[in-house]
């Protein structure tokens, strides 16, 4: 089974909507592993829009399963990591005032410095993992810069995934295969959903995790936090 980590940025963006503490970010992630998520994930951007750099600390010290950072490894950025010491780090190649991931790094032409970032979060015991696009020369540059993991962006899965399920999937199984020979761990996420989790899950070997933020809170809403961690624990069985 594949681990489900919930991304928690969601219910912070609704917080600060209204500039109080409701809904109470911390309790929510508390939540999701009281009713079984085995990870939380939070990005916290530079703006701040929605995961706070003080969200962050907080979860340190009530986060019981895994706690996963996602961001772009600018210096004030890994300065939190370190401090924080979550069990994973995800590297993501975001603008600063970018909406949201939408591809992987270019891990020949960054060989360098993910390498030496990479190392550092090695030493302070951190498993890192770089949000990359299905393609077998990036996966490569992936293994060699040190990354414990790499995490699929599969924003292009979903999209395609209505239209013709069997295309929408060969990139990532075919990269899947390569991930499994070389020896690196495979994490997925963005705009998996309850409809194409499964399906996903299932031509993936050795899926290790998934990370659902935006499609799970939807869901919430419909059908209840503990339903809704629980339907997409199924997905992953």
């Amino acid at each position: 089974m594949a681990n489900l980590s919930v991304n928690i940025n969601k219910i912070a963006l609704l917080r600060n909507s209204r500039g109080a503490n409701i809904p109470d970010v911390v309790q929510f992630a508390k939540d999701c592993e009281r009713y079984g998520a085995q990870g939380i994930t939070v990005h916290p951007r530079p703006d701040e829009r929605h995961v706070r750099r003080s969200d962050v600390y907080a979860l340190k010290d009530v986060v019981t399963t895994e706690f996963n950072i996602e961001g772009y490894p600018t210096p004030d950025f890994l300065k939190m990591v370190y401090e924080v010491k979550p069990h994973q780090c995800t590297l993501v190649p975001d603008a600063p005032g970018q909406l949201t991931s939408d591809h992987g790094w270019d891990t020949l032409q960054h060989q360098a410095y993910l390498k030496e970032v990479l190392s550092e979060l090695r030493s302070k015991g951190i498993r890192s993992s770089l949000f990359i696009d299905p393609i077998y020369t990036q996966i490569e540059g992936a293994k060699t810069a040190g990354a414990d993991r790499i995490e699929f962006y599969t924003g292009p899965y979903a999209h395609d995934y209505n239209s013709n399920n069997e295309v929408a999937i060969k990139a990532f199984k075919q990269a899947a295969i390569y991930c499994n020979e070389i020896g690196i761990g495979i994490n997925a996420g963005h705009d998996l959903n309850l409809d194409n989790l499964k399906y996903f899950k299932q031509n993936i070997p050795n899926l290790l995790e998934v990370s659902i933020g935006h499609a799970l809170v939807r869901d919430c809403l419909y059908i209840g936090l503990e339903n809704t961690i629980q339907v997409y624990l199924r997905q992953l069985e």
